[in-house]
């Protein structure tokens, strides 16, 4: 049985104080099993959600890291010294990192590797524009994302690991997959994960839907078989909205 998943993802947004106020305001609030809530944050904003997060049923989230540990990388962040702060996830492949940064599949293992490396889970993302969906080639430009970030990672730490399926047309846009949309890509991908390693492994892999999702349509997406929660952004800024995006089963 796959744990749920509800990740939020702030992107460029909020300064360590405004960290503070948002953990204090769900402190307490969160639910102890069921369902498992993540905050990813700017970097700035790590120290903050660590210390104020370290007694609440709360993981912390990375947006990105470097792939290597340490050196002459100006302005990278080092995936060892995450995880010596106690981050527990690392988010890497999302969208705005491939389309305004120009990172690379290649980017992507190797990062992925760096984090497992350093006792951290990836969430990899994924996703395909709305021309390449309607060109008929979402499925094979998705799937060929998946075969190249997970090269040379065993089949017990891809197990481990997050898939966040994000289809950049409705990133920020206000547009939402539909529930049936969502669901079709994300078996797609389960499928993909079991041809590459076995179906044990694919069962096991959670697998997000990411793309404005909101209180008002959280419960229609976990109600489909494949998804197993959400990567969220601008719903999980509000900590009202958070709160009711991991109560959804109430």
């Amino acid at each position: 049985m796959r744990t749920p998943i509800i990740a939020g993802n702030w992107k460029m947004n909020k300064n360590p104080q405004e960290t503070q106020e948002f953990l204090e305001a769900i402190k307490g609030k969160l639910p102890e099993s069921g369902v498992e809530a993540i905050i990813g944050a700017p970097a700035i904003d790590l120290n903050a959600l660590t210390w104020f997060s370290k007694d609440e049923p709360l993981k912390t989230a990375a947006e990105n890291c470097y792939f290597e540990d340490a050196g002459a990388f100006t302005g990278e962040t080092s995936p060892k010294a995450l995880s010596d702060m106690g981050l527990d996830y690392v988010i890497i492949g999302h969208s705005e990192r491939r389309q305004y940064f120009g990172e690379t599949d290649e980017d992507i293992n190797k990062k992925a590797h760096a984090i497992l490396k350093n006792n951290m889970l990836p969430i990899i993302c994924c996703g395909e524009t709305l021309e390449q969906r309607e060109a008929g080639k979402a499925e094979e430009w998705v799937t060929g994302q998946i075969e190249n970030a997970v090269k040379g990672i065993s089949a017990d730490d891809l197990a481990k690991s997050v898939i966040a399926y994000e289809p950049i047309w409705a990133i920020g846009t206000g547009k939402t997959a539909t529930a049936d949309q969502a669901q079709e890509m994300v078996h797609v991908i389960r499928e993909k994960i079991a041809s590459l390693y076995d179906a044990d492994t694919a069962d096991k892999v959670r697998i997000l839907y990411g793309g404005s999702v909101k209180p008002a349509n959280v419960k229609e997406l976990m109600s489909k078989e494949d998804i197993d929660g959400g990567l969220v952004g601008g719903a999980s800024m509000d900590p009202e909205s958070f709160l009711a995006l991991v109560n959804f089963q109430k």
